[in-house]
């Protein structure tokens, strides 16, 4: 049997369920999300909840302010906690051109009409009593930043996106994409066929595969990406606030509070590619293998800039897979050679980004045409003749650089 929809999203994270919820905002509720497994299943799950203002390109700052605002409408509108913590953040600057480039922003950011600000050393450690500010020239300071549950958060705009009357199904995982000779998509899946209008494909690393059979070669690969949370640190039982989360290109490495301990997540200089052939069939919600004397160097500075974090033990490490594109920018946008194909993929910050991308793309899509130029978003930045070596050395050069400014 062919179920009719105007919008068919496919994937259940962060980025596929504000494409949901965004698009039942603005009135277009006859939509239905396809997950293969659970909400969150894939990379959403695992990550770190930090949500930043900070970002070199316009486009990625509107996704950054979009995504915390989405968010949080979506709290007040389910009653589901995304659990916010407004602890500001800063992105340290380890020498003078860091610095001026940090300083060469703020013309942007009072456009944006956000909050932002480029300090000194010592404010960097009135604001951050554990860091080290030897060889730190500065910093941006973006106080509206934090992090939130990356997993109440999208089942926070998942239970709005349902109370407006979009549907959602679970376990259905997606086969192929189909046009159809009058314009309209079909989506197969395991439980039947879905005619739509537009189909959005918000499936991270699986989305590159959904896309091949169709004639595309999109850049889009997973690498492995490890986090680290602390046993308690008892210099932070005794603070009065939560301590800002720090961005340091000297790692490269953020590294935020999580309760009593410290979570920090560290870009190698040599970074693993995972599934390059081909996602396994099964995976969900598993993890990779750690590998921490990969991370030895990284480590080494991120105690050198946080002493604490190297007297601590470590409680918990994670590695698991993230989306990148070769420029470290998601891919948000239509593939404008097969009309209602939507792409919302790549997010290397999913979190940061989500709610943003959500809002823009379904904004292009109701009114076909987007709230403001694509540029660095745009899935056609990309030609469609792919060197697929290139790709990698570069999306492994760009994951290398973590905070390092392009």
């Amino acid at each position: 049997m062919t179920e009719q929809v105007r919008v068919a999203v496919v994937g259940g994270g962060i980025v596929g369920c504000a494409v949901l919820y965004c698009l039942a905002k603005r009135g277009w509720s006859d939509t239905v999300l396809l997950e293969r497994q659970e909400l969150t299943s894939g990379s959403t799950w695992h990550a770190a909840g930090n949500v930043t203002h900070f970002g070199h390109y316009a486009e990625i700052t509107r996704l950054y302010v979009d995504s915390l605002r989405v968010y949080l409408q979506a709290e007040a509108e389910s009653g589901q906690s995304i659990g916010f913590h407004k602890t500001g953040s800063l992105r340290l600057a380890t020498n003078r051109s860091e610095l001026d480039a940090y300083r060469g922003l703020e013309r942007m950011y009072g456009q944006l009409g956000i909050p932002y600000r480029v300090v000194g050393p010592a404010v960097v450690a009135d604001l951050h009593p554990l860091v080290r500010i030897d060889g730190v020239a500065g910093a941006a300071h973006t106080p509206d930043d934090g992090h939130v549950d990356a997993v109440g958060a999208t089942h926070a705009m998942a239970k709005a996106a349902r109370a407006a009357g979009a549907r959602i199904r679970r376990h259905c995982p997606v086969q192929a994409l189909q046009k159809c000779s009058e314009g309209a998509w079909e989506v197969h899946s395991r439980h039947g066929v879905i005619r739509a209008e537009h189909v959005v494909l918000a499936a991270s690393f699986w989305t590159r595969e959904l896309v091949r059979p169709i004639g595309f070669d999109l850049p889009l690969y997973a690498l492995e990406h490890h986090e680290l949370i602390t046993d308690d640190v008892p210099e932070l039982k005794s603070l009065a606030f939560e301590l800002p989360t720090i961005r340091d290109p000297y790692g490269p490495a953020n590294f935020r509070q999580e309760h009593f301990s410290l979570l920090c997540g560290v870009y190698e200089s040599d970074p693993r590619f995972w599934a390059t052939q081909g996602v396994p069939p099964d995976f969900g919600q598993e993890l990779l293998a750690p590998d921490l004397d990969r991370l030895e160097t990284h480590l080494l500075r991120v105690i050198e800039r946080v002493p604490a974090f190297g007297r601590a033990g470590l409680k918990t490490v994670v590695n698991g897979p993230i989306c990148f594109t070769p420029d470290g920018c998601p891919m948000v946008g239509p593939l404008r050679r097969h009309r209602g194909l939507w792409l919302a993929a790549g997010f290397p910050v999913g979190i940061g980004t989500g709610g943003g991308a959500g809002a823009f793309l379904a904004d292009w899509i109701v009114n076909d045409a987007p709230p403001f130029e694509p540029g660095m978003i745009d899935p056609e930045r990309f030609k469609p003749e792919r060197d697929r070596n290139r790709d990698l050395a570069k999306v492994r050069d760009t994951y290398a650089r973590g905070y390092v400014a392009p």
